[in-house]
């Protein structure tokens, strides 16, 4: 090898057969194409010939260093020179490939190092040589096989938001426990809420997989549960369980993806993740309708114990993932204590405003104050501890900051559509609780349409930047184009709007978390999707609640200025009960009242999301395009 002493270049011969002096016969692999000529190298680093060196170590030539470079294999890397400084960014994204904790906790190759490292890893790996296959059949089955599991995970947590609305008239009629109703989806919501950054950060400190594991077995026990539920107290409890077990789930397969797979090919898998979760979230109250209509609505949660029974077994035979060895480090409870404390109020807040107790009333307030008190006690203990649940270092960074600002405005724009949508579909146009679902099918070909598409795209080209920003833009023309609908508008025109939105969301979605995956140190990887995910949730609770609250404030005045007396024509006088069935069985002409009073009510609302997916659109040109790296975190740990 060569050494370099007092300014002169010294030849120091090496064992014969080794990687940098092989024996006759051995053939180095090719450079690639991409490999940067051995001329622009700087001369003082260039590794000798690949033949033995002359007896004691004599001095070469220039000409004879030179030509001993070009013979290099392609594996060892071009320098950089003096001269390039790299954006704090281009830092951050060379440090998300590094496994090893500032605390001495470092990652290693779970019994064995690389060769215990399957799955999608497998997929991964470093260039073939000529005459070597690609990927082996055992690699290929080993990523299908994971990446399976991934995608059922993430559609159950998705599903379960959304698959019981549905099944609630039912539930409700066989539990009687009709003061109760909304709490079977919030206790799902709110625990799988507080528990998004928590399990991201267990995640960065314990090592992924047993927590993954974890969160399928909770939210599969709770599911059996809350089937077995003998009235609502118990439904309730149960729907926590299994929250507590979802929100660990979304954040899980993120995670894993980014670990596995390297940055220019996590478009392709998040993509897909992204698709699986706007098929639930849009075909969840399909399924839980016919589901209920021909089973029973305790099919809503057995039917989730085959999927994830499925999920469990691929996961714990098939995903290794590098060990955490060395000191353990502390989890923040204090912090997780006190941003429960702030999610809970929060959702509470979102919940129960303008529906169960009026937004002034003390409830709200003293929620809404409990809130606050426990963000700032939260904020201020961030800063002292020594693994804190969300580092505030986090906001220093653009490309972290700007996709949690920007999917702030996709769980408003997306959420506050597919919440009010249905209503509209029912009370507007009739449909049924089934027929409504199926009639939302075009946003979700929309939605997968482009969350696939667009992740194909970055992977092929490496590029990123314009797909949230396209998607904004995508997003703004569907809300317009619903906020046109009345009783009056045929189908297809909102279906068409319905289509148009989804194609923004699907480019929006997970796209967004792509660029945080690409963007954060790896020891914060969960730590920061949890985080991203999190802000979206809540985001999305206070736009159902505050649009909800004002589009219940214009139906009473369009049902005061109805004909005929509409409003007074409703059983109890209160619009709060009044429900697709009711409606059908009025008199025709109230019908008709209360339909054209909802048709003017509700399509303004959405005009409201227009300046906030506009402002997202303006955040995402500041996003800063990074080049994505083709080593996953578990290569890197394998070296």
């Amino acid at each position: 090898m060569a050494k370099r002493e007092s300014g002169v270049h010294r030849a120091v011969p090496a064992p014969k057969g080794s990687a940098r002096f092989p024996e006759k016969g051995h053939t180095h692999r090719k450079a690639p194409a991409h490999a940067a000529p051995a001329a622009h190298w700087p001369a003082a680093r260039l590794l000798p010939p690949l033949n033995p060196a002359p007896a004691g170590g004599q001095l070469r030539s220039g000409a004879e260093v030179r030509a001993g470079a070009a013979a290099v294999s392609w594996r060892t890397a071009p320098l950089k020179t003096p001269r390039h400084r790299k954006t704090p960014e281009e830092m951050q994204a060379e440090a998300s490939a590094s496994v090893v904790r500032p605390g001495g906790s470092s990652m290693t190759g779970g019994g064995g190092g690389a060769g215990r490292i399957t799955g999608m890893a497998g997929a991964q790996g470093t260039p073939e040589g000529p005459g070597e296959p690609a990927q082996d059949d055992g690699a290929k089955r080993g990523r299908t096989l994971v990446f399976t599991g991934l995608v059922l995970s993430v559609l159950l947590a998705a599903l379960d938001q959304t698959i019981v609305a549905t099944a609630l008239p039912t539930i409700v009629g066989d539990l009687n426990g009709l003061e109760h109703l909304s709490w079977v989806v919030t206790a799902y919501i709110l625990a799988a809420t507080i528990g998004l950054p928590i399990y991201g950060k267990l995640g960065d400190l314990y090592g992924r997989k047993n927590i993954f594991i974890f969160a399928i077995a909770v939210f599969l026990v709770g599911s059996v549960l809350s089937g077995l539920a003998q009235n609502m107290g118990q439904l309730i409890a149960f729907r926590a369980l299994q929250g507590i077990g979802g929100g660990g789930l979304m954040i899980g397969a993120q995670a894993i993806i980014g670990d596995l797979v390297s940055p220019r090919e996590r478009g392709r898998y998040m993509g897909l993740i992204g698709a699986a979760f706007g098929i639930a979230s849009v075909g969840g109250p399909l399924l839980g309708g016919w589901i209920t209509d021909n089973w029973s609505w305790r099919w809503v949660f057995y039917i989730n114990v085959p999927i994830g029974a499925v999920a469990l077994a691929v996961v714990i035979s098939s995903l290794h993932l590098p060990r955490h060895h060395g000191a353990r480090p502390r989890l923040d409870y204090p912090g997780a204590v006190l941003l429960a404390a702030a999610s809970a109020a929060l959702v509470l807040v979102t919940s129960w405003g303008g529906t169960t107790y009026d937004w002034s009333s003390p409830q709200i307030l003293g929620l809404s104050a409990l809130a606050v008190i426990a963000a700032g006690l939260f904020i201020w203990q961030e800063t002292r501890a020594a693994e804190p649940i969300l580092p505030l270092r986090l906001f220093r960074l653009r490309n972290f900051l700007v996709p949690v600002l920007a999917g702030i405005g996709v769980g408003i724009a997306m959420f506050s559509t597919i919440s009010y949508l249905p209503t509209f579909l029912q009370m507007v146009n009739g449909a049924s609780a089934t027929e409504s679902g199926l009639m939302m099918l075009p946003m979700m070909a929309g939605l997968l349409l482009t969350s696939i598409g667009t992740g194909q795209l970055i992977s092929r080209t490496g590029r990123y930047k314009v797909y949230p920003v396209a998607g904004f833009a995508v997003v703004v023309a569907g809300l317009l184009l619903l906020s046109r609908i009345s009783e009056t508008t045929p189908y297809w025109f909102t279906a068409v709007g319905m289509a148009v939105l989804g194609m923004g969301i699907g480019a929006l979605l997970q796209n967004l978390v792509l660029i945080v995956q690409n963007s954060v140190p790896g020891q914060d990887m969960g730590t920061a999707i949890s985080a991203a995910n999190y802000f979206r949730q809540i985001a999305a609770s206070f736009g159902i609640a505050a649009f909800g609250s004002i589009f219940i404030n214009r139906l009473t005045d369009q049902l005061a200025a109805a004909p005929g007396g509409a409003a007074s024509a409703i059983p109890g006088g209160s619009i709060n009960s009044l429900s697709p069935d009711l409606l059908r069985s009025l008199p025709p002409p109230v019908q008709e009242a209360i339909a054209a009073a909802f048709g003017q009510a509700m399509p303004p609302i959405f005009l409201l999301s227009v300046p906030i997916a506009a402002a997202g659109a303006v955040l995402c040109l500041f996003v800063r395009e990074i080049p994505l790296s083709s080593q996953s975190r578990v290569e890197a740990a394998a070296e």
